[in-house]
């Protein structure tokens, strides 16, 4: 789906020759939340399609797995402000920012760019208050996305890569499994927009360009060093990059923002950031807090070199509630992601 974001990437440009009236700050600002998306003015279309002036679209190297949805991701800063560089967590986004992620489905996923269809967009808004979500649920005509605080769920129906029909019982989180997945340091925070997972290629009208390199040139971003001094996160499906590099890759980004001390599951004990080295911490020979049904009566999180006992890799090969996980943001399994995990385990030695 990269090749969608040329397409975005050239949208954000052709609004930006006749821009429409200014992304409306004030109601970001505000404490009650806007009925519609279109209240917003993030863009100029009613279908979401065409983001207004000043919105970026990004991407990340390794992004949290939704389903197999495509997210299609844009920033907007209030004008006349930068986000701060910083070499762990998210960057330093100014008050005033929003973070925009709108999920999609394709009817064909091996014809990316055709009938694709809106299934909810999130806005993180960074108020004065500090970060509030918002999600916006888009109607069967796709001419409107309306504020949804309570969740949804839906059908959704297409024919995957390998040609075949697929339906999925799509959740729309509400606000406090939103809350619940943004909890750091018990405060709402953005989770993917790290310099790490940031520092990659992107395909934007002018050319392709690496991301940090971008925003700094266009203003978006301060401190940042060049991106080959910067911090990395590889992309977990990169087969040039290691099973190692590519299974902490996966794990940060899917697990990582419950399972860290600073987060919802830090009584676990069980942290797995890419900047975490302790085995035990990662789970190796780490007997689970909670035995039982969830641990599906495995010993402990990470049995070297056999994936078949390891509690981590039986969660993530499970869809039933109170065994799998993520608990929240999927309903089926990640067929290659486990894959990727059960091959890192069955690679590792026994300390």
């Amino acid at each position: 789906m990269r090749g969608w974001f040329a397409v975005l990437a050239a949208l954000v440009c052709l609004g930006a020759t006749k821009p429409p009236a200014d992304v409306a700050l004030d109601v970001l600002m505000a404490e009650t939340p806007a009925p519609k998306l279109g209240d917003y003015r993030l863009f100029s279309d009613a279908g979401a399609r065409r983001p207004n002036a000043g919105l970026t679209p990004y991407t990340l190297n390794t992004p949290l797995f939704s389903d197999y949805a495509e997210k299609f991701r844009l920033v907007w800063l209030p004008p006349g402000t930068k986000a701060g560089y910083a070499t762990e967590g998210v960057l330093g986004f100014p008050v005033g920012s929003v973070l925009v992620k709108t999920f999609a489905y394709p009817a064909d996923m091996r014809k990316p760019h055709d009938s694709i269809r809106y299934v909810e967009t999130r806005l993180l808004i960074h108020q004065a208050s500090g970060w509030v979500a918002r999600t916006y649920l888009w109607n069967a005509e796709q001419t409107e996305a309306v504020l949804k605080r309570a969740g949804a769920r839906l059908e959704v129906a297409f024919v995957d890569g390998q040609g075949r029909a697929r339906t999925i019982d799509y959740a729309v989180p509400n606000q406090n499994q939103c809350k619940e997945c943004h909890q750091l340091d018990k405060t709402v925070t953005p989770i993917g927009p790290k310099a790490r997972n940031l520092n990659g290629d992107f395909a934007y009208a002018g050319g392709t360009e690496n991301q940090l390199a971008h925003w700094t040139q266009v203003g978006l971003l301060s401190g940042a060093p060049t991106p080959e001094a910067a911090p990395l996160t590889v992309r977990w499906d990169d087969q040039a990059a290691s099973v190692d590099d590519r299974a902490r890759a996966y794990l940060d980004a899917n697990c990582a923002h419950c399972h860290n001390p600073r987060a919802v599951a830090s009584n676990s004990g069980l942290f797995l950031g890419v900047e975490e080295t302790r085995p035990a911490a990662l789970g190796v020979g780490k007997q689970p807090v909670a035995a039982g049904r969830g641990a599906g009566n495995l010993n402990v999180g990470i049995d070297p070199g056999h994936p078949e006992t390891s509690i981590i890799a039986y969660r993530m090969a499970s869809s039933e509630p109170g065994v799998m996980m993520p608990e929240l943001g999927r309903s089926v399994i990640h067929q290659e992601g486990l894959a990727l995990i059960r091959q890192w385990i069955s690679g590792m030695k026994a300390p």
